[in-house]
């Protein structure tokens, strides 16, 4: 019995250490791998960038992505609707140019989602920023 109970508080004190030991040592070893700690250093805030992009040619490449994403998406809903537009006219010509106009700049938008990496390709080199 007192084997076991010497083993409990043994134990009772060895497992904070265990947990203390998995913390992250700073901030920045945290913020760069996450899951292989339990959490950020002891009695500190970690604030890391929810972005994960170190340089503003990253954050522009993500938000281009996103948005070609979107239009991927919104580009054919469009055109349904302008569609749907001009069969529903009924000989309004106010609604016939409404819905080409909407198919006009749909397909303007999609253009330039699609050309907009080759466009940033085309400032970098203008510019000369390399890529990375």
């Amino acid at each position: 019995m007192k084997n076991a109970v010497f083993i409990v508080v043994l134990l009772s004190l060895a497992l904070p250490l265990a947990v203390f030991a998995a913390l992250a040592p700073d901030c920045k070893s945290y913020c760069d791998n996450p899951q292989e700690f339990d959490g950020p250093p002891q009695g500190r805030t970690c604030i890391c960038n929810p972005l994960e992009a170190k340089d503003f040619q990253t954050i522009i490449d993500k938000l281009i992505d996103f948005l070609f994403n979107i239009a991927i998406v919104l580009a054919p809903l469009m055109v349904v609707v302008a569609g749907f537009m001009f069969i529903t006219a009924g000989g309004n010509p106010e609604q016939l140019v409404r819905a080409k106009n909407l198919i006009i700049w749909t397909a303007v938008g999609f253009a330039i989602l699609l050309l907009s990496k080759g466009i940033l390709a085309i400032i970098n080199q203008i510019l000369g920023v390399k890529g990375g």
